[in-house]
């Protein structure tokens, strides 16, 4: 059995800034149609109205950024920020394309960065937070983001035993890689499961009033419509997965994407491969 490094379950914060940002930029479109449930549910909790500023952290190729921004009107301002310049880039493309004047994509680390237009009205951010390898003082910069009583709406995944898309595929790799007991609360997409590890963030940060919504529904692997092998193909080539697989070859890879597309087949409907999920929307005032 094939060994793998440390901290299985995600990405340390500044690979976001090269690989996995390229990663995620060549299968963004197929990344935004699997959470984009999870987008819409967060978009309604925060219902945006005309006229508030609103910073987007972690907003990838700017979906949201640009649902937002059409949410608080021409008199509102969307700012997207992203540790990735390419995904920068091709968000900026996109608004410009759709006709978009009061959007912005700045490249920067909402670690440490503060942007020309805060403090900010509202914060947001769908899965951009839990990859922070500092994460208290990190949360303490993106309060100093909002304004005095602005308002965070978040989006974290619950943890992985309420996840039975990613609990199932780390199964799989488990049977054929030896991997490290996870770090808890280690950077990476479940890092922030706890809500009582999330509300602590929040307090010693210096917010209140937070509040957890259960989001809870299907994960459509590799975007609606996906058979099983290209969801299979998409898992090991386009999400942090792969960087656990590839060390142990492609013999390896094949007995893994033969078990994935098992995997898949047995969870696949008339839209494609669809897997239980679980999500927190969380919010707070500044």
């Amino acid at each position: 059995m094939a060994e793998a490094g440390k901290n299985p379950d995600g990405l340390a914060a500044h690979d976001w800034a090269g690989e996995a940002g390229t990663r995620w930029l060549a299968q963004l479109d197929r990344f935004e149609s699997m959470i984009e449930p999870i987008g819409k549910a967060l978009l309604d909790q925060a219902a945006y109205t005309a006229g508030e500023t609103v910073v987007d952290i972690g907003c990838g190729g700017g979906w949201t950024t640009r649902q937002i921004a059409a949410m608080v009107g021409d008199t509102g301002f969307a700012l997207g920020l992203d540790i990735s310049a390419d995904l920068v880039a091709t968000a900026s493309d996109r608004a410009s394309r759709a006709g978009l004047a009061n959007i912005r994509f700045d490249q920067g680390d909402a670690a440490t960065v503060m942007p020309a237009e805060a403090p900010f009205d509202r914060l947001f951010s769908r899965f951009g937070l839990m990859f922070f390898p500092q994460p208290y003082p990190a949360f303490e910069n993106l309060r100093r983001m909002l304004r005095e009583g602005g308002r965070l709406d978040i989006a974290l995944w619950a943890p992985i035993a309420n996840n039975p898309w990613q609990r199932s595929i780390m199964g799989i790799i488990k049977e054929h890689i030896d991997l490290p007991k996870p770090e808890p609360r280690a950077p990476g997409p479940f890092a922030m499961g706890e809500q009582d590890y999330v509300i602590d963030l929040l307090q010693s940060a210096g917010f209140s009033d937070i509040t957890f919504d259960a989001w809870t529904g299907d994960q459509r692997v590799g975007g609606p419509g996906s058979d099983p092998e290209s969801a299979a193909s998409f898992v090991l080539d386009g999400m942090h997965i792969g960087d656990l697989v590839r060390p142990g070859g492609a013999e390896v890879r094949a007995s893994i994407y033969r078990s994935l597309v098992d995997l898949f087949e047995r969870n696949r409907d008339a839209d494609g491969v669809r897997m239980g999920a679980k999500a927190w929307l969380v919010s707070a005032k500044a």
